[in-house]
């Protein structure tokens, strides 16, 4: 004897038992479910027509979900076009709920059409949750439902996502099968998830394999070479696309400047301008890419005419032109044009304070960072770095912590980059301790950090610890780098540890296959001048593979100040008189020599330099110096008394 079908409640009861038991399932969709229950059996039968007419006056999950419970209450949630409504609406990527699309979804009675897969996979591809997306595309295939021509494309989204890139290639190879490889949006599909992954080689192979070329599929090939940063390629795709006779759109254009603006190839970026302005073409994307250009390869003059030209602006506009003052070191028209903006976002902000802390005025990077507060404007991971530079930069230790602060109260990421930053600034402020502490708490450690610590230690005095730290740095696999080198010469020089500064600066070519550079000869040359060892010193220079010769110059110098601290007249007379020789006006060797006279009591040549310093117009660059004030920094130069605690 057959079984007839369950009754309505019954049904509504199994069903929510089974919705309960769903991980997907939100809090919402369960309460809601359970609070129909009881009025459905109030409400006149839903018939199907009723049910599709109710379903499209819908305007929220809310009332979806009532519309849900009656389809449960009256059997209809059998019938499947009434489904394939209810999950178009939760699907919605602006009034749908993911969640409870899963749930309908995985309680369906019989196997989903080829329709709700795709449905699905395009909704859960489009808000990032490819894993899901993947489950589904899997289960259709395990139940022979063959995937399309628009199932691929989202597929492949998902794969690329996930990194999946022998999924991608097994994917490639279903696609052939099945003929979807001559699709023009599936392939063109493919030749962009190649080059997310970075096989761009894979995309010119199905670029070049391609019967008949869209628009699209050059964008995508030249596309693919600006992110792999092949900009030559970019260049010379778009140049056949030319001599094709195939009209570029403005996705080609922004692409091709783009590589241009990389290459610094400002005569074919000015050729596409000129383009632009015969075709009558503009978008404030297209006109950013150009500006963006004329900024970092023109002359900024030509940059602000075609920014005062633009038509239409955005904060990207005026972003890239204080970006162009800053790249020249027109500090001063930055803050003008950056007060003109109307409207302020942090990158904007970020780009004038990185202005001041790249021509070191640190000052008026934090005083613009305080104005910054002041509108309610919170920095970004980026500005937080560029401030905590110019705190290392001004000893502003109190300033330096407020920003930490901030960094652990907002919980920004305290990466490689961040906590770089922090590093450095305690340890020029002194706090090597908290250099430490903020050393220990960093996960993932990449040579800079490791730098970083290493050369903090070796200049607060602990150089014994800093190569301590080098070792445990080879030993966790982090490669040392050149300027890794620089920290730990400077290390042995702090600490006077000659042997050990001698083994790593010859480590560096024969270990590590560095040539070492002027800075490590600086280095080096400094330990050993500091050590007495001043003939060492000068043959090494004397040594130094031949280049420019000013570049050494230098070096000569501290191995004069060497000679003055241990007494070497003969040999700073020398050596003084080699430098006057290359740069007569050197204010530096002049006054070594000057000291190195006065230290052995011969006081008329002391007087002749001192005279000649004089005739000339030789002045020696002042010292500086800052301190901090109840949060605020102060500069001075050596002889100052404009502070009303100095003189």
């Amino acid at each position: 004897m057959s079984r007839g079908p369950p009754d309505s409640s019954h049904m509504l009861h199994k069903t929510q038992k089974r919705l309960v038991a769903t991980p997907v399932l939100s809090k919402l969709a369960r309460h809601s479910l359970t609070s129909f229950t009881s009025t459905s059996t109030h409400t006149r039968r839903l018939t199907k027509k009723s049910c599709f007419s109710l379903l499209q006056r819908c305007s929220s999950m809310k009332q979806l979900k009532q519309v849900h419970c009656q389809m449960l209450a009256t059997s209809l949630h059998r019938s499947r076009d009434v489904v394939e409504d209810l999950l178009v609406f939760c699907t919605h990527p602006d009034s749908g709920d993911l969640n409870y699309a899963a749930m309908v979804f995985e309680n369906l009675e019989g196997d989903p059409s080829l329709f709700l897969y795709n449905l699905m996979i395009k909704a859960f591809t489009k808000k990032n949750r490819f894993d899901y997306a993947l489950m589904l595309f899997y289960r259709m295939r395990s139940q022979d439902v063959s995937p399309d021509n628009f199932t691929y494309p989202l597929v492949l989204k998902s794969m690329a996502g996930l990194s999946m890139a022998s999924d991608v290639q097994k994917t490639h190879v279903l696609i052939v099968k099945s003929g979807f490889v001559f699709d023009r949006f599936t392939r063109i599909s493919l030749m962009d998830v190649y080059s997310e992954m970075g096989h761009v080689e894979m995309s010119r192979t199905l670029f070049d394999e391609t019967p008949e070329m869209c628009v699209i599929s050059w964008n995508v090939m030249i596309g693919a070479y600006v992110k792999c940063r092949k900009f030559e390629d970019a260049i010379s795709v778009y140049q056949k696309m030319v001599r094709e006779g195939v009209k570029p759109d403005e996705a080609t254009l922004v692409s091709t400047v783009s590589a241009c603006n990389a290459l610094g190839n400002l005569e074919l970026g000015t050729k596409l301008h000129v383009r632009m302005h015969k075709e009558l073409w503009f978008s404030v994307t297209l006109g950013n890419a150009l500006l963006d250009m004329y900024t970092k390869c023109g002359p900024v003059d030509v940059a602000r005419r075609f920014f005062d030209s633009m038509p239409t602006k955005n904060v990207v506009s005026w972003t890239s032109m204080v970006s162009g003052y800053v790249k020249c070191g027109e500090l001063d028209k930055a803050r003008q044009l950056f007060d003109r903006s109307p409207g302020r976002d942090v990158v904007l902000w970020t780009a004038l304070i990185n202005g001041y802390v790249q021509c070191n005025r640190f000052d008026e990077a934090l005083a613009t960072f305080r104005e910054m507060q002041s509108k309610g404007i919170k920095p970004d991971k980026f500005m937080v770095v560029s401030l905590l530079t110019a705190c290392a930069r001004l000893g502003a230790l109190e300033q330096g912590r407020l920003i930490h602060g901030y960094i652990q109260d907002n919980r920004i990421q305290l990466d490689a980059v961040v906590g770089t930053a922090l590093i450095d600034m305690y340890a020029k402020c002194g706090c090597i301790d908290k250099s430490l502490e903020v050393f220990s708490i960093v996960e993932r450690r990449d040579t800079t950090i490791w730098t970083s610590i290493i050369y903090g230690l070796a200049t607060n005095g602990e150089s014994g610890k800093a190569l301590e730290l080098f070792s445990e740095m080879r030993r966790a696999g982090a490669k040392p780098d050149d300027i890794t080198f620089i920290s730990v010469l400077s290390a042995c020089s702090h600490g006077g540890l000659v042997n050990e500064g001698r083994r790593f600066f010859h480590a560096m070519k024969e270990m590590y296959r560095m040539e070492p550079k002027l800075e490590h000869y600086g280095c080096f040359i400094d330990l050993l001048g500091r050590a007495g060892l001043l003939d060492e010193a000068e043959g090494l220079i004397r040594n130094i593979p031949k280049g420019n010769v000013k570049d050494v110059l230098p070096l000569w110098g501290s191995l004069l100040g060497a000679c003055r601290i241990h007494g070497n007249v003969e040999m700073g007379d020398r050596l003084a008189k080699q430098m006057l020789e290359l740069e007569s006006r050197n204010s530096g060797a002049h006054a070594l020599i000057a000291n190195i006279y006065a230290a052995a009591e011969r006081w008329e040549d002391v007087k002749k330099i001192r005279r000649k310093m004089k005739d000339w117009g030789i002045k020696k660059t002042p010292g500086c110096s800052s301190v901090e004030v109840t949060g605020a920094t102060h500069e001075f130069l050596v002889g100052d008394s404009s502070f009303p605690e100095t003189g």
